[in-house]
């Protein structure tokens, strides 16, 4: 479980392409952030909640199979790619966020960046079958990053974009046409479902 409240940026490292997956080595940027990290462990990467199997130093692998890079990003990253990095939520945490598990619904494209004084408003068009779940003024989890929704039309949502979160984020690097990983409220999915049945739907 995770807040989407991005605590670094780090850095893929080494890449290696293994039997439909990839393994990958990410460089979180000093080893006090890994220091008392356990193999085995969830780390949200650019939204995509991956497993620690090995750590040494400032450094965490973690392998990503053919469902997670059908479903993110991950597929397509290279070696010096910046990604958002968030350790699981603690119990005795805030949650400054909203509920993130890291569980990546699909890949939404960049359409526009257009700035407003000092921020910016950033408008994505997501698979068709998402925009179901995504509401004005609702949560949504967009590159690990706990944002708010700020506008939904018919097959595009917009969100603003503050200057802390483009500096403390890989959000400065986004530009028109680029995709992105989002996750979209676990809450809707579960009011659908439970709908679903109520209505005594077939499956």
């Amino acid at each position: 479980m995770f807040t989407g409240l991005i605590e670094r940026v780090g850095a893929i490292v080494e890449v290696e392409e293994e039997n439909g997956g990839r393994r990958l080595v990410i460089d979180c940027g000093d080893a006090d952030y890994l220091a008392d990290a356990v193999i085995g462990e969830s780390i949200a990467v650019g939204g995509t909640c991956l497993t620690a199997v090995a750590l040494q130093g400032n450094t965490f692998t973690a392998q990503a199979v053919e469902e997670t890079l059908r479903r993110t990003t991950l597929g397509q990253k290279q070696l010096g790619d910046r990604v958002n990095l968030e350790r699981a939520l603690r119990a005795n945490a805030r949650l400054g966020g909203h509920i993130v598990q890291g569980h990546v619904d699909g890949v939404a494209t960049i359409e526009s960046i257009r700035e407003e004084g000092d921020s910016w408003w950033v408008t994505f068009e997501p698979p068709f079958e998402l925009l179901r779940y995504i509401v004005e003024k609702g949560s949504i989890c967009i590159e690990g990053v706990s944002l708010t929704v700020a506008n939904v039309s018919y097959r595009k949502f917009s969100i603003a974009l503050i200057p802390h979160t483009n500096q403390a984020t890989t959000a400065s690097d986004w530009r028109a046409g680029a995709l992105v990983n989002i996750e979209t409220d676990v809450l809707a999915k579960y009011v659908e479902r439970l709908t679903q049945f109520a209505a005594g739907a077939e499956f």
